[in-house]
């Protein structure tokens, strides 16, 4: 099924201290919902924000020398001061977070349980990032209507955590092959198709990639495609890697080089039906949008 068209939004962000890598308060048009981020350098100054004293779901991230997805825990807190303090003094994996609350204080402990357990299950399912959470979390029973309630702030969450710089919870939106330029490549005995997204290049489901990567590949390539062997990903089959569902990359040449594994330049690479690389195509899309 097609992706509905996305309608126009707008975004209030506003920095307290003047710094725009600290803390930052973001509000969105006609949305109840508040978003803070804050890093752990500047965790205790932005305590006196009353809005960590209010109920809300929270998202702290950091990096691993051993993988090259972010690492993500996912939580809730009524209120979430306690909790992300609590993780200031015991969780040393974290560099910042981002949390949601409402302005209204509409929000009570089962909504943003039910947000936690909603996140922590998308996490898993766009297998994007490395989730610390040890367990899942069990969704709380809500009426039918404040299950709508919650999954159109999850919408919400979704159009600002990117802004952020979280791109972790949503898969490749679904679309039929016909309504996408589809690229190629066929190497070393395999065959990987995809197509350009607003978030990424997308490598489709059942495409192949090559099981033995060349001695000089890129560090970070070979590191994204153990990553992607955890993360369920790659599996192997008949002596080489098999995509097991739609996965987005943050370039096409990211892309190609996970599936040739080597460096490659992902512009020239990936070719159309036509022959045509990637290159090519957005040469020629240039070209016509300038002769209108």
């Amino acid at each position: 099924m097609s992706a509905q068209k996305a309608s126009p939004y707008s975004i209030k962000m506003f920095l307290p201290d003047g710094d725009p890598d600290g803390l930052r308060i973001i509000e969105k048009s006609n949305w109840t919902g508040v978003g803070v981020v804050f890093t752990r350098s500047g965790y205790k100054s932005a305590l006196k924000r009353d809005e960590f004293q209010r109920t809300g779901v929270y998202v702290l991230v950091g990096t691993s020398e051993d993988s090259s997805l972010p690492t993500v825990y996912i939580g809730e807190g009524d209120p979430v001061k306690p909790r992300i303090d609590s993780h200031y003094a015991k969780k040393d994996f974290w560099d910042w977070g981002v949390f949601f609350v409402t302005s209204n204080q509409s929000l009570n402990k089962a909504h943003v349980k039910y947000l936690e357990s909603r996140l922590i299950q998308m996490g898993k399912e766009a297998r994007l990032c490395n989730l610390d959470n040890a367990n899942d979390s069990t969704p709380p029973n809500l009426a039918e209507a404040d299950v709508a309630d919650m999954e159109s702030f999850i919408v919400d969450m979704l159009r600002v955590f990117p802004l952020v710089g979280l791109s972790v919870f949503e898969k490749p939106e679904e679309s039929t092959t016909k309504e996408l330029h589809i690229f190629k490549i066929s190497s070393k005995g395999i065959t990987a198709k995809g197509y350009e997204s607003s978030k990424g290049f997308v490598v489709l489901k059942n495409s192949e990639a090559v099981s033995k990567a060349v001695p000089s590949i890129h560090p970070y390539i070979e590191t994204l495609r153990k990553d992607l062997q955890n993360q369920g990903v790659l599996t192997n089959a008949d002596g080489k890697f098999i995509f097991t569902s739609d996965y987005v990359f943050t370039s096409p040449s990211t892309a190609a080089g996970v599936v040739m594994g080597m460096s490659a330049n992902g512009r020239i690479c990936w070719k159309d039906g036509k022959g045509k690389t990637l290159k090519q195509v957005q040469t020629d899309s240039m070209k016509d949008s300038e002769d209108n």
